[in-house]
């Protein structure tokens, strides 16, 4: 093998190497060990480690349907393989894969883990590349940065190897850890054994804890770029990541510090996927833009024009009489899905280089987990207030045809302090507030309730979809130093 391995190690490992000669081919952007680190090096080697985020096509791959590579799965893995989403409007056989993972046959070979791991490790490995050379004693002489731009953009290397490693985390459960660039070959055999668990979430909480002290504490990183990390959301995903471990004390003041920050809800539901950085609502997005070089544009808008991602009838009947929400999220007569195109009118469908944001986080989601962590902790008067709030919101506001809802609309839920029926409040507040934000599957497996939920909707939910499967390529990769998850 040449030393080229050791700046282009292949994603997920070993899943995108076809021959020696991929290992030829640098990876656009990145930065090397060979030749001289330069600023602009520094600052596009960023850059690129945001692109797995994006929902730009190919990517990774050229129309590599069978390996889950045509765009990042977030909408497959969590909404079409929750009682959401649907594949297409009208089912047909097109990309049987996603068909596998809707009804849960899918197996360790099909292409939607394969993509979710691939994206995950491309990511952590541009990460670690960069990280490298931010880390060198002699940067600041060496490329004039100054102390105050390294200091953010290590910021923002910290935070997105920790989103990188939620989704995986949170997906595959224990997964090998990577925290500086692989070498040789040798060393690509000898990372690929997975960590426990505990010790990626362990890494997860300690990266951003390095975020937050080194990012500026303001809303935004930088008034010119709102895109990049910001200070709200390395505290964002601290506050998700206690969550998810069951810290429930630690989310309450994390949410607070949001609000600390000038985050809020927005006035009107729908700005949230509309509006480029001037809401109050959005903590991370990617930041896609129409005909820019190289090529930055929302390209799942492009699959929508070919009616893929429909909402299901179980979804459509959640919603209470008159929400706006439910046209805020998708247009049935016109099978227009308005949230996911940023638009009301069915603009961007079919364009695979659309200019509206994926939205990762908002204001609104981190409300409901400082419900949810209350309510844990006994506080029922406070998880109620919050869900009344986000409730009050969808109601205030104009709906998709301009007009206020009728009075009477989503009225406050009333005072309780039975547990189980907050919980039922709060668990139907997130899946009519966050539909097809890629938030349903986890929150039904975190829950404990996705196998009679899913099942109840018809799917062949079992105890060992609770994890996906280490893709197979990625096992038969590594010799077998990879352990398949249970069940597979």
């Amino acid at each position: 093998m040449k030393n080229i391995i050791k700046v282009t190690l292949i994603a997920g490992f070993f899943a995108l190497a076809g021959c020696d000669d991929d290992l030829d081919t640098q990876a656009t952007g990145l930065v090397t060990e060979e030749g001289l680190v330069t600023i602009d090096v520094i600052e596009n080697s960023v850059k690129s480690s945001y692109d797995l985020l994006s929902n730009r096509l190919n990517i990774l791959g050229n129309w590599d349907w069978s390996n889950g590579l045509v765009f990042q799965n977030d909408y497959v893995m969590q909404d079409i393989a929750s009682d959401d989403m649907e594949k297409k409007w009208n089912a047909d056989g097109d990309q049987p894969w996603i068909d596998e993972i809707n009804n849960f046959t899918f197996t360790s070979t099909n292409g939607g883990p394969n993509g979710l791991w691939v994206y995950n490790y491309e990511g952590i490995k541009r990460i670690n590349l960069v990280m490298a050379s931010l880390q060198r004693d002699d940067i600041e002489a060496v490329t004039g940065i100054s102390e105050a731009r390294k200091n953010q953009l290590l910021g923002e290397a910290y935070f997105l190897r920790s989103y990188y490693y939620f989704s995986l985390v949170t997906n595959f459960g224990d997964v090998p850890l990577l925290l500086e660039p692989v070498q040789t070959l040798d060393e690509a055999f000898a990372v690929a054994v997975r960590k426990d668990k505990t010790l990626i979430w362990e890494q997860i909480k300690g990266d951003l804890a390095l975020a937050k002290d080194l990012l500026p504490s303001s809303k935004y990183s930088s008034e010119t770029e709102r895109w990049r990390v910001s200070k709200g959301a390395v505290i964002a995903l601290m506050a998700k990541s206690e969550l998810y471990t069951q810290n429930w004390s630690a989310v309450p003041p994390l949410v607070d510090e949001l609000a600390g920050l000038g985050f809020g809800l927005n006035a009107n539901y729908f700005e949230n996927f509309t509006s480029e950085y001037t809401d109050n609502e959005v903590i991370f997005s990617f930041d896609h833009q129409t005909n820019a070089t190289p090529r930055r544009g929302n390209g799942i808008c492009a699959p929508l024009g070919w009616g893929f991602f429909a909402p299901s009838a179980d979804f459509i009947n959640s919603f209470e009489p008159n929400d706006p929400r439910l046209l805020y999220t998708v247009d049935v007569p016109n099978q227009n899905v308005n949230k996911m195109l940023g638009s009301l009118n069915g603009a961007n469908e079919g364009n695979d280089d659309a200019p509206n944001n994926k939205v990762y986080m908002r204001y609104a989601d981190a409300l409901l987990w400082k419900a949810e962590a209350l309510l844990e902790t006994g506080d029922h008067a406070g998880a109620v207030d919050i869900i009344n709030q986000i409730r009050q919101r969808a109601r205030n506001g104009v709906d998709a045809t301009g007009v206020v809802p009728p009075a009477g609309t989503l009225p406050d839920r009333p005072a309780s302090t039975d547990s189980a029926l907050v919980k039922s409040w709060l668990i139907h507040e997130r899946r009519v507030e966050l539909g097809f934000e890629n938030q349903r599957m986890l929150d039904l497996k975190r829950w404990g309730i996705a196998q009679q939920v899913l099942t109840a909707h018809g799917k062949s939910f079992q105890p060992k979809h609770m994890l996906y499967p280490i893709p197979q390529l990625e096992i038969d990769g590594s010799a077998g130093t990879l352990t398949q998850n249970p069940g597979y």
